[in-house]
């Protein structure tokens, strides 16, 4: 139901529930702000959206009233440019000031601070103020965020989105009146994996991007591009920020249907891994370094003796075509075990056949029930576990509206809502970080929670199980509107996805589902088919081939190793084209360095099918240039850019028509030339430099790419949201002027949320699953620990996130420790190696089981067992 007001002789509907500021910001009328936040709801804590509002047509005073916290069912005629109300603002912001150290020259958010945008809007710029200011001492809040308390002007909202919002407990607000103090007891890094938010959540500058802050530039002097996080396959959307051709730091990018508001650290910091000293930027030959022309030579000689292609997750869909094209598909393989391979085919052809739509994160925070099967979500897909939090205040959401309360009212709604919860259930291995929200925790083994998976599809069918717990989560699925299964490939299980899909097609069309694989560009790679690394090696082994041609990957980081040595010893030569320095590149034949992807364009395919387009922040070199240009020159094809190629794949597999319509394609223009990656007031060279006087004066060429690295050109809320580099517009700078590119506060992007959807449920039959095979061997089964921080190579090359990575942990049940002769703190054997962590007891754990860390020491594949005994 919508309601139409008149605001300032203007006619606007907005609905009936929402609240009077959302609705002025949806129709692009300005009112200042400063505790609002779209996805944090009003608490009216700033007073700093006052408007004037009467109560009919013949009230001629009308009163002053928070914009914010007026359901706009109470208003019918507002005025945001009263004088009584602008006077007021005026006032508010000036008491706002009263402590602020003014530090705009010195502050790294000065450009592009809310601070600065308000205080503009309500025409303050005179001091009144002359005695001593508050101060504050600032903490040390670890390597990711700086700390600036003097700048606070106590709007809440960061520990509104740290606690209430994202769960964290490590940050709280300290003292009152007028010396209230946020941070934390006491100095230490922030222990939530999505602290970072804190630095674009500030309207001030009290917390900001360390790392940022150690290698500077200003706002306005840095170029923005569209891009897409490569640390996991939720394919949240990011802004890369680079000045001088460096990457400086990375932003959230607003996606309705996807990360929202808000991204994990590892999206945040990771991507930094592309200035690292990890970067492969020197071709290798035999791990010496070579000449560029000798490296080419020598790896067009060995793909003319005949090679097969392993492709890789986190290397685009193009790239990974091009291999595939210059190989042949008989020749191509997954850099990867072939159990992961064939998991993630499996999820594809699950997600096409439909037993339940996909569900994207929009979707994950409307479910009313939810049952995570087998993942530790904070740490392998943090996103998701933010949205589970929210999908968890579903019930106490439900209750408040039964009472009136609006779900804007955020705080009304908790008291409300009485602390009521929609359930999640959790079924995993290892304690979860999400046991805190969860309804049931289960601690099962991965082959338990399999079984477990079973009994609760029979129950859910009406068959009474012997497993109770799988009873009571039946009652609560089924009694479910909206239920939802989450599961995924990180215990290296293709049972766990099978009973998924049992459990999601027992539900019927009110289900949702979300198969969540490893990285990136999991789906994509599988989308184009190829067994793993074991046929890859076999095919080698039987001379079916001489030379192997590896994509961006470090093989022994996601294959079993004997598997990578096997291919290794069967291959005359290896080929390896990277971005990145691993032991893959070192052990290669030929090794050539290729564009990270903040320094060429493509596409990832996440979980849900969804294909994103990420373009070049930083100009390509002729050094590094996009993979598949490289093998564009050994003959997979003959493309001039990148649009050419996506002509050939698409035609080749047209059930991938979808990838053109990622994004506008390179010729792409506005009625003001190409999208711009620069702000209005970039620092550079003026149009008079380029009669010569310059030789840098011209901006690089994007090929691949509707966006140019010049100053002039399109911006705004018309861009195309694919392209979108700035939430700027006139007299508005910072983040939170994205609520003008939104069709409503919350909602898609106007014009629709990027990306298009190759999968679509229900377009092809599935296949019988196959036979499902018991985990033979000796010893206990293997659990990975998967960590928020450190995740995998790339999570790892970049220095700020490593900072903050826990050291290597193994763990076993106290019974199992002693079985093997192994006490609290021993050092001991992982199948013969001695492991870089001492024990440690968790009776929690699942007997028979342990838990090692992901990456260290073991690398990722199919669930097996190992061997762990005392070091002697």
């Amino acid at each position: 139901m919508t309601r139409k007001i008149e605001i300032d002789g203007r006619v606007i509907e907005a609905g009936d529930g929402d609240d009077l500021l959302s609705a002025c910001l949806t129709h692009g009328i300005d009112v200042p702000y400063f505790c609002w936040h779209g996805a944090l709801g009003s608490v009216g804590a700033c007073r700093q959206c006052a408007v004037k509002v009467y109560s009919g047509p013949d009230d001629t005073e009308g009163r002053i009233v928070m914009s914010c916290m007026t359901p706009v069912a109470d208003v019918e005629r507002v005025s945001v440019s009263d004088p009584e109300a602008a006077q007021f603002r005026a006032q508010v912001i000036e008491w706002l000031m009263v402590n602020h150290p003014h530090d705009c020259p010195v502050c790294e958010e000065a450009g592009s601070c809310h601070l600065q945008d308000m205080t503009i809007a309500t025409g303050h710029n005179i001091r009144r103020y002359r005695f001593d200011k508050r101060t504050h001492r600032n903490q040390d809040l670890g390597p990711l965020l700086t700390h600036e308390m003097n700048r606070c002007i106590a709007c809440y909202r960061c520990t509104r989105f740290y606690r209430d919002y994202a769960g964290g407990r490590d940050l709280d607000a300290f003292g009152a009146h007028d010396n209230v103090y946020f941070g934390r007891a006491e100095d230490g890094p922030l222990e939530s994996p999505f602290a970072g938010n804190l630095a674009e959540v500030c309207p001030t500058g009290v917390f900001n991007d360390k790392g940022w802050s150690q290698d500077y530039a200003r706002k306005w002097d840095m170029r923005a591009t569209p891009s897409v996080c490569p640390h996991c396959a939720v394919g949240c959307n990011i802004l890369v920020d680079q000045r001088g051709g460096r990457v400086k730091r990375v932003q959230n990018r607003y996606h309705g249907a996807l990360n929202g508001y808000f991204i994990c650290d590892r999206g945040r910091y990771g991507p930094l891994h592309v200035v690292s000293d990890a970067r492969l930027l020197t071709p290798l030959i035999n791990g010496e370094a070579a000449g560029e022309h000798d490296a080419c030579a020598a790896a067009h000689a060995a793909v003319a003796e005949g090679a097969i292609g392993i492709g890789s997750p986190r290397a685009s869909l193009e790239a990974n075509y091009a291999l595939q094209r210059l190989v042949g598909p008989e020749r191509f393989f997954a850099g990867v075990s072939d159990a992961e391979a064939a998991m993630v085919r499996r999820i594809v052809a699950i997600l096409r056949a439909g037993p339940a739509q996909i569900a994207s994160l929009a979707d994950v925070e409307q479910a009313d029930a939810v049952l995570v099967l087998g993942e530790d979500l904070t740490n392998t897909s943090p996103r998701i576990a933010l949205a589970l939090r929210q999908t968890a205040r579903g019930a106490e959401r439900e209750l408040a509206a039964q009472k009136g309360v609006p779900q804007w009212l955020d705080p009304a709604v908790r008291v409300a809502g009485e602390g009521r919860r929609s359930p999640i259930i959790l079924a995993t291995p290892v304690v979860d970080p999400l046991d805190d929200i969860a309804a049931l925790a289960l601690r099962r083994d991965p082959q338990a929670i399999i079984n477990f998976g079973a009994c609760l599809a029979a129950a859910l069918g009406g068959v009474a199980s012997a497993d109770a717990d799988a009873n009571r989560v039946a009652d609560i699925l089924a009694a479910a509107e909206r239920p939802l299964i989450i599961a995924g490939c990180s215990l290296g299980t293709a049972g766990i996805i099978e009973v998924a899909a049992a459990l999601v097609s027992t539900l019927g069309p009110k289900a949702r589902i979300a198969l969540l694989p490893p990285e990136a560009n999991s789906i994509g790679l599988a989308l184009l088919g190829g067994d793993g690394v074991e046929s890859a090696a076999a095919l080698l082994e039987r001379g079916a081939a001489k030379a192997a041609i590896v994509l961006e990957s470090d093989l022994f980081e996601r294959a079993p190793r004997a598997s990578v040595e096997r291919l290794f010893a069967a291959a005359k030569s290896v080929v390896v084209l990277d971005s990145m320095a691993s032991e893959t590149t070192a052990r290669a034949s030929i090794a050539l360095p290729v564009a990270p992807f903040t320094e060429c364009a493509g596409t990832f395919v996440n979980y849900e099918g969804r294909a994103q387009r990420f373009f070049a922040a930083v100009p390509s070199s002729e050094a590094t240039p996009a993979s598949w240009r490289r093998l564009d020159v050994f003959g997979a094809g003959d493309w001039h850019g990148l649009d050419a190629l996506i002509g050939d794949l698409i035609v080749e597999r047209p059930d991938l028509v979808g990838v053109a319509d990622a994004a506008p394609d390179a010729d792409f223009m506005m009625a003001d030339g190409q999208v711009t990656r620069a702000p209005r007031p970039y620092s550079g060279r003026t149009a008079d430099d380029r009669a010569g006087q310059f030789a840098d004066a011209a901006p690089p060429i994007d090929l691949d790419g509707p966006m140019t690295f010049g100053i002039k050109g399109a911006r705004g809320t018309a861009v195309p949201p694919a392209l979108i580099t700035s939430y700027k517009t006139s007299g508005h700078h910072s983040a939170n002027n994205v609520t003008r590119f939104m069709e409503e506060v919350g909602g898609p992007l106007r014009g629709g949320d990027p990306g298009a959807m190759l999968l679509k449920a229900g377009e092809a039959s599935l296949p019988d699953a196959p036979p499902s095979r018991a985990v033979e061997g000796d010893g206990l089964l293997l659990v990975p620990l998967h960590d928020a921080f450190s995740g995998w190579e790339l999570s790892r090359a970049s220095a700020l996130l490593a900072a903050r990575a826990p050291a290597p942990r193994l763990l076993l049940h106290p019974d199992d420790a002693a079985l093997h002769g192994l006490t609290h703190g021993a050092a001991a054997l992982v199948d013969g190696r001695l492991y870089p962590a001492t024990v440690s007891l968790d009776a929690s754990l699942p007997r028979g089981t342990v838990a090692i860390s992901a990456g260290v020491g073991v690398p990722r594949g199919p669930l097996h067992r190992v061997r762990v005994e005392a070091a002697r």
